[in-house]
Formats: structure tokens, sequence, C-alpha cells
């Protein structure tokens, strides 16, 4: 709702500010009345007025005076003024007056109509004033916000095209390695590392298909009735490679019963072993993981923590955006476009739940956590279009 519109009353006798106060009154309209030409330029301090009504005969500083030095000032100058005098004044009078920065006069006795007629001019240029300034301030907001969204996709083609030619690369120096070696001694590592450049790859794609799907809507949720700790131990093992490869510690810790759900079990195992994989590349080696499977009632909860690289609190705010990556982390990034934290969170609201992050500031390790509603109607076995519950 916009803020009323602000007309300013001086007049120096208050049975006059009462008088046009009963006849402007209305429920969008702040009347700001003042005895004097001082206690007008007070308001006009705190106050930005769409119209100023001012008596042309007042002791002290004259209606003329007071309107010359409103528009002597850069932030009132604008301000229409309409001057309300009693009795006809000469046409030096009032050259005078529209010199002093006037739109037009009222003469006293004032008629309502023509009052009200007048100033309903300037009541809705400034409210059209007001709507243009929002929508300056959106486009402005649009405007940036396509700026940062052409910045990324430019930056996230960079990496893609990094992360890409690298594995090919790879790929193409095996084989030709195998190609003049097929039986050689080397034939089974060179063999190796081909697939695991080829592993990549997959990863990559398919990251990429997934935020295509979810983007366009065309993702489907499997939901089916299951133990959330199957879940868990699957992704444990999905991203052990990479805890052991940095030699981790990492805890487990979850309830000695199911913890039953109607969810897409693929699809929470990729969230939880996202989170794992995480955790493993920004925590250096030999740090410590801890992975915690709670039952809340209502709800549960993932919780996966560090003592790793940490996040400031802006990128804390930022991290699960589509193509995000913490500056100070990019070393550490090898193998990531920025997809895998935007999936969770993506996949995680599908399933009505959430997904959070937080840091005691850099250098302090990190905590993920997802919270999904635990659902105990476990009949249900039949595929979930995305967006129906």
């Amino acid at each position: 709702m916009n803020a009323p519109v602000k007309f300013l009353l001086v007049d120096d006798l208050p049975e006059n500010l009462l008088s046009l106060e009963a006849l402007l009154r209305r429920e969008d309209l702040l009347l700001l009345k003042a005895k004097s030409g001082d206690e007008a330029l007070e308001l006009l301090l705190d106050h930005d007025v769409a119209l100023a009504l001012i008596d042309v005969q007042m002791p002290g500083l004259s209606g003329f005076e007071l309107a010359e030095l409103i528009r002597g000032n850069e932030r009132t100058r604008r301000i229409p003024i309409i001057f309300v005098t009693a009795g006809s004044h000469s046409s030096e009078r009032r050259f005078q007056g529209y010199g002093a920065g006037a739109v037009d006069f009222i003469q006293k006795p004032i008629e309502p109509d023509v009052l009200r007629s007048k100033t309903e001019v300037f009541f809705e240029l400034y409210r059209q004033r007001q709507k243009l300034a929002e929508q300056r301030d959106v486009l402005r907001e649009q405007a940036e916000a396509l700026r940062l969204a052409d910045k990324r996709k430019d930056e996230f083609l960079a990496i893609l095209a990094h992360e890409l030619r690298n594995p090919l690369a790879a790929l193409h120096g095996g084989l030709n390695m195998l190609l003049r070696q097929p039986d050689g001694p080397k034939a089974a590592r060179i063999g190796g590392l081909m697939e695991a450049q080829m592993s990549h790859l997959v990863r990559l794609v398919d990251d990429l298909l997934d935020v295509s799907r979810i983007t366009q809507g065309k993702i489907e949720l499997r939901n089916a009735a299951f133990d959330l700790r199957q879940a868990v131990t699957a992704a444990m093992e999905m991203a052990r490679p990479a805890v052991e490869a940095k030699r981790h510690d990492i805890s487990v810790r979850m309830p000695d019963h199911a913890v039953d759900i109607v969810a897409d079990q693929v699809r929470l195992t990729q969230c939880v072993a996202n989170l794992l994989n995480n955790a493993a590349k920004y925590t250096p080696d030999g740090g410590k993981i801890a992975l915690r499977l709670e039952d809340l009632g209502e709800t549960v909860s993932v919780t996966v923590a560090d003592d790793g690289l940490g996040l400031s609190p802006e990128a804390s705010a930022s991290i699960f955006r589509l193509f995000a990556q913490v500056d100070a982390h990019l070393q550490h990034a090898h193998g990531g476009l920025g997809i895998g934290l935007s999936l969770v969170k993506q996949l995680v609201e599908l399933h009505g739940g959430t997904v959070s992050a937080a840091s005691d500031g850099p250098g302090k390790g990190a905590t993920f956590t997802i919270t999904l509603p635990a659902s105990r109607d476990l009949r249900s076995d039949r595929p979930v279009p995305n967006g129906e519950t």
C-alpha cells in the first residue's frame, strides 16, 4: 500500500487551517499544518510534500518570501505552491506571486469545489510520480538481476568449458596410448584413469540435465514408503571415495528404529551424497565430518557438519544459488560447476522440505541441514509429479 500523500498548509490563523483541513480531509492524504513560515520550513526538512497551500499575508515571513525560500532549496524547489489570498491583487502583485513560484491563486472565502478540484490535480500527479519511481526501482532491480545472471552465465560457460576440456583431453590421450599399446603393462592403469574421467563427465552432464528438468518443471518424484536410514547409508557409500581420498574421519549417528517416510529415495540419496561430497571437498585432508539423522516427530532432519573452510555470512546466504561458488574456495572446487547445492535445495523443496547452511565463519567449518516433513501415510507407492502433494 502506498504511503499517504502529504499537503502542507501554511496560515497564521488556526481557524483558517482548520477550515482547509476540513475541506481537504481524505483517507489517503496527510495534512501538515504550520502557523508560520519558519514552522513550514521545519516541516519541509522532514517531509516530502505534493503541494503547499500558503497564505499570502502572514507576520514574519510573508507567503511570497516563504515561497522564494522553498524555491531556493534544491530539495524543495519543485514543490507546487498555491497561494491563498483574501481580496483581489493587482496584476503586478500576481506577477510577483508567480515569480516567487506559485502555480495558482485561490481567493478567500474559499469555494470548496474549486479548492478540491485544483488540489486533486496535484494529488494525482504525485501519485503518478510515486508509481513511476516504483517502476523505475523495479526496472533497476530487474536490470541488475539480468546483469548478474548474464555474468553468472558467462562464468558458468567458462567453468563448463574448462571442466569438460580436462577429462576429454585425458580420455583422448589415454585412448591414443591404448591404441599404441593395447596389451602393454600400463593398459589397466590407463583404462582405470579413463573410467574415472568418464564418470566425471557423466556426473557433469547428469547435473546439467537435472537442473534443466527442474527449471522446466519436468522432473518427477517417484515417491514410495522407505526407511530414510537406507538413503543415508547409500549416500555414504556414494561419497566414500571422496571421503577416503582425503583421509577424513567420518562419524555417523542414526536412530535405532526405522525412520519411515514417503519420498523419492533415489533423489534424497542424491541430496545427502551431494552434501557429503561437498563436505569432503571443502575440508582439508584429515578433517572431521559428522553425519546425523534425527526423527523429530513432525519432521526428520539430515545434518552434515565439517570442520573445513567454513562460510562467511554472505556466502551462507548465497551458497544455494545456481552456479554459486565461494571465491575463497575456488582452488578446492576442482570438478565442480556450482550446481550440486542448488540441486539439493530444489530437490528438497520439491519434497516440501528445506535445506539450510550455517557457519561460524571462514575456517570454522560448516553445517548443512535438510529438514523434511515426516509423512506417516505409508500406503502411497505411486509416482508423484512435480508440484503434487
